[in-house]
Protein backbone atom coordinates (compact mmCIF):
# COMPACT_ATOMS: atom_id res chain seq x y z
CA UNK A 1 0.00 0.00 0.00
CA UNK A 2 1.59 3.27 -1.10
CA UNK A 3 1.48 6.38 1.05
CA UNK A 4 1.23 9.98 0.01
CA UNK A 5 4.09 11.66 -1.86
CA UNK A 6 7.03 12.90 0.20
CA UNK A 7 9.64 15.35 -1.04
CA UNK A 8 13.17 14.35 -0.03
CA UNK A 9 16.31 16.39 -0.55
CA UNK A 10 19.47 14.40 -1.28
CA UNK A 11 22.63 15.84 -2.74
CA UNK A 12 21.03 19.21 -3.35
CA UNK A 13 18.28 17.64 -5.47
CA UNK A 14 14.67 17.25 -4.47
CA UNK A 15 13.02 13.90 -5.14
CA UNK A 16 9.32 13.16 -4.87
CA UNK A 17 8.86 9.68 -3.43
CA UNK A 18 5.79 7.56 -2.82
CA UNK A 19 6.40 4.57 -0.57
CA UNK A 20 4.69 2.48 2.09
CA UNK A 21 7.20 3.66 4.74
CA UNK A 22 6.34 6.44 7.13
CA UNK A 23 7.37 9.95 6.10
CA UNK A 24 9.67 10.34 9.12
CA UNK A 25 11.47 7.11 8.23
CA UNK A 26 11.88 8.17 4.60
CA UNK A 27 13.33 11.49 5.72
CA UNK A 28 15.70 9.77 8.16
CA UNK A 29 16.97 7.44 5.45
CA UNK A 30 17.31 10.27 2.94
CA UNK A 31 19.35 12.18 5.54
CA UNK A 32 21.67 9.17 5.91
CA UNK A 33 22.21 9.01 2.16
CA UNK A 34 22.74 12.77 1.99
CA UNK A 35 25.27 12.68 4.83
CA UNK A 36 27.22 9.87 3.15
CA UNK A 37 27.11 11.74 -0.13
CA UNK A 38 28.48 14.90 1.52
CA UNK A 39 31.42 12.95 2.98
CA UNK A 40 32.30 11.67 -0.49
CA UNK A 41 31.93 14.96 -2.41
CA UNK A 42 33.88 18.19 -2.44
CA UNK A 43 32.01 21.06 -0.76
CA UNK A 44 30.22 23.36 -3.19
CA UNK A 45 30.70 20.95 -6.09
CA UNK A 46 27.54 19.67 -7.82
CA UNK A 47 26.59 16.09 -7.02
CA UNK A 48 26.95 13.77 -9.98
CA UNK A 49 25.03 10.54 -10.61
CA UNK A 50 28.34 8.72 -10.09
CA UNK A 51 28.60 10.26 -6.60
CA UNK A 52 25.09 9.05 -5.80
CA UNK A 53 26.06 5.58 -7.02
CA UNK A 54 29.23 5.57 -4.90
CA UNK A 55 27.26 6.65 -1.83
CA UNK A 56 24.73 3.87 -2.44
CA UNK A 57 27.52 1.30 -2.87
CA UNK A 58 29.21 2.56 0.29
CA UNK A 59 25.99 2.21 2.28
CA UNK A 60 25.35 -1.24 0.80
CA UNK A 61 28.89 -2.26 1.82
CA UNK A 62 28.22 -1.08 5.39
CA UNK A 63 24.99 -3.07 5.44
CA UNK A 64 26.70 -6.24 4.21
CA UNK A 65 29.49 -5.82 6.77
CA UNK A 66 26.94 -5.51 9.59
CA UNK A 67 25.11 -8.60 8.32
CA UNK A 68 28.40 -10.54 8.29
CA UNK A 69 29.13 -9.47 11.88
CA UNK A 70 25.62 -10.48 12.94
CA UNK A 71 25.98 -13.91 11.38
CA UNK A 72 29.33 -14.42 13.13
CA UNK A 73 27.86 -13.33 16.45
CA UNK A 74 24.91 -15.68 16.03
CA UNK A 75 27.26 -18.57 15.24
CA UNK A 76 29.41 -17.86 18.32
CA UNK A 77 26.31 -17.55 20.49
CA UNK A 78 24.91 -20.85 19.24
CA UNK A 79 28.25 -22.61 19.88
CA UNK A 80 28.41 -21.18 23.40
CA UNK A 81 24.84 -22.31 24.05
CA UNK A 82 25.60 -25.81 22.74
CA UNK A 83 28.62 -25.98 25.06
CA UNK A 84 26.60 -24.84 28.09
CA UNK A 85 23.78 -27.29 27.32
CA UNK A 86 26.27 -30.12 26.90
CA UNK A 87 27.82 -29.35 30.28
CA UNK A 88 24.39 -29.14 31.90
CA UNK A 89 23.44 -32.52 30.39
CA UNK A 90 26.72 -34.01 31.67
CA UNK A 91 26.11 -32.60 35.16
CA UNK A 92 22.56 -33.97 35.21
CA UNK A 93 23.75 -37.41 34.10
CA UNK A 94 26.49 -37.40 36.73
CA UNK A 95 23.97 -36.36 39.38
CA UNK A 96 21.55 -39.11 38.31
CA UNK A 97 24.32 -41.73 38.41
CA UNK A 98 25.43 -40.53 41.83
CA UNK A 99 21.89 -40.68 43.25
CA UNK A 100 21.36 -44.16 41.76
CA UNK A 101 24.56 -45.32 43.42
CA UNK A 102 25.80 -46.91 40.22
CA UNK A 103 28.92 -44.83 39.86
CA UNK A 104 31.55 -43.37 42.11
CA UNK A 105 31.39 -39.65 42.68
CA UNK A 106 32.81 -37.79 39.75
CA UNK A 107 34.34 -34.36 39.46
CA UNK A 108 32.00 -31.55 38.54
CA UNK A 109 32.19 -30.43 34.93
CA UNK A 110 34.73 -27.70 34.24
CA UNK A 111 33.49 -24.13 34.31
CA UNK A 112 32.00 -22.69 31.17
CA UNK A 113 34.54 -20.75 29.14
CA UNK A 114 33.52 -18.00 26.80
CA UNK A 115 34.72 -18.44 23.26
CA UNK A 116 35.26 -14.71 23.01
CA UNK A 117 34.27 -12.20 25.63
CA UNK A 118 33.99 -9.37 23.10
CA UNK A 119 30.97 -9.00 20.93
CA UNK A 120 30.95 -6.69 17.96
CA UNK A 121 27.62 -5.24 17.05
Amino acid sequence: MAGSPVELKVGGQTYRVVASAEEAELRRLADLVDARLRTMSAPGKPISPQSLLLAAISLAHDLEEEKRKRVQLEARSKEMLRSVLSRIDAAIEASDEKSDGEAEPSEPPPPVELLNDEFEL
